[in-house]
């Protein structure tokens, strides 16, 4: 057992090594430089284009040939609705009904552009049009609600189909998580109304719990970096912060527009004070946000830097290549082991600062003892 462990493990990383090749190489070197530098490996662009979103779902690479999902392009342009597979891009270099994806990073590289006519230029005058298109987050989104959806329904169904009986299979494997939800994080976090937010926390919980654990799978259906993009978790933040601010009690709204206890001097004539207060109530999901987001891809970039060791030294020499290998893949399993943990530790810490606002939000503050004293 332990051998077959140890190379599945192995195999698993150097599956990393091998999917981690530089994609569209050849159509981001110019025309003009010769072959040989043509094949210089980027650490830098392979890693970005990684961990960034993209209209197609990259499967592996063997030399220069591809093996690519196109994904749908979905645009609306003055009042026209236009869908197309991304199949019709070539590595972002061919344009397809007037339209084309950046490939200049300092023009926001992967947005769908317009393009001049006849040219490969972009029509820098032209409104940008509304893109609707199925991105690889969007569908690792997708995969991970379905995931949430099949685990659930058949859960739900063994607590009805077992009532009254010791949780058997999925069931005994998710309850655990689940009643660490509700008596470690919503209960003493929320306090005696914590029920009613059961549904979001849990919900919240492991869809991050499931896409990190998700992205860590280098080939498909994982890989997606969903928690990684910044768009998502802002998304999180922003249904915390609506759900904190609708609930908010007048305690909640006095202590942080008027506090009680506070000198009137850090009141009067500029209140100080609640505008610190103010500037939290904004400052606490977007912390949420980029905590999140900055874990995820800073892990996916260490794994992704210690691959790249390999093809940096292998220009150089393919024996120092073969030399660094099975250390850049035993770091890279290393790392990827320790993502597990962090996988579950995000999902906790996120899930438990929503509460934390939650029991904020709806504390019941004593002002009549604190007027008295």
């Amino acid at each position: 057992m332990r051998t077959f462990l140890l190379t599945f493990t192995f195999l698993l990383g150097s599956f990393w090594a091998f999917s981690a090749t530089p994609q569209h190489q050849e159509a981001q070197q110019p025309q003009h430089e010769t072959e040989s530098h043509s094949e210089k490996f980027n650490a830098g662009n392979m890693i970005i284009d990684h961990i960034v979103d993209s209209h197609d779902w990259h499967i592996a690479s063997f030399g220069h040939t591809h093996f690519t999902i196109p994904l749908p392009i979905i645009l609306i342009d003055e009042g026209k609705f236009i869908v197309f597979s991304s199949a019709k891009f070539h590595h972002g270099e061919q344009s397809y009904k007037g339209y084309k994806i950046e490939s200049d990073r300092k023009a926001g590289k992967g947005k769908i552009v317009k393009v001049i006519n006849g040219t490969m230029e972009t029509d820098k005058t032209a409104a940008r049009p509304l893109d609707f298109s199925i991105t690889k987050t969007v569908v690792g989104i997708f995969i991970s609600f379905i995931l949430l959806l099949v685990v659930f329904f058949q859960v739900a169904r063994a607590y009805k189909r077992n009532a009254g009986q010791a949780p058997k299979g999925l069931q005994s494997l998710l309850e655990p998580l689940i009643l660490f939800v509700r008596d470690d994080i919503a209960e003493p976090s929320i306090g005696k109304h914590y029920k009613k937010f059961m549904p979001f926390l849990l919900t919240l919980f492991f869809f991050i719990f499931f896409s990190n654990l998700i992205g860590l799978f280098p080939f498909f259906p994982g890989g997606a970096n969903v928690t990684g993009n910044i768009s998502v978790t802002l998304v999180l933040a922003v249904f915390t912060f609506a759900i904190t601010t609708f609930i908010g009690n007048r305690s909640y709204w006095l202590h942080i527009f008027n506090p009680p206890g506070v000198p009137w001097w850090l009141k009067f004539p500029l209140p100080l004070l609640p505008l610190i207060e103010l500037a939290g109530v904004f400052i606490k999901p977007f912390v949420l946000m980029v905590r999140l987001f900055a874990n995820i891809t800073a892990g996916h970039i260490i794994v992704l830097g210690f691959v790249s060791l390999i093809f940096i030294f292998a220009n150089m020499t393919p024996i120092l290549g073969y030399s660094v290998s099975p250390v850049s893949v035993l770091f890279s399993v290393f790392i990827s082991l320790l993502e597990l943990l962090v996988a579950f530790i995000q999902a906790y810490v996120f899930t438990m600062l929503s509460a934390l606002y939650f029991g904020m939000a709806t504390e019941e503050h004593g002002h009549a003892s604190e007027t008295a004293h």
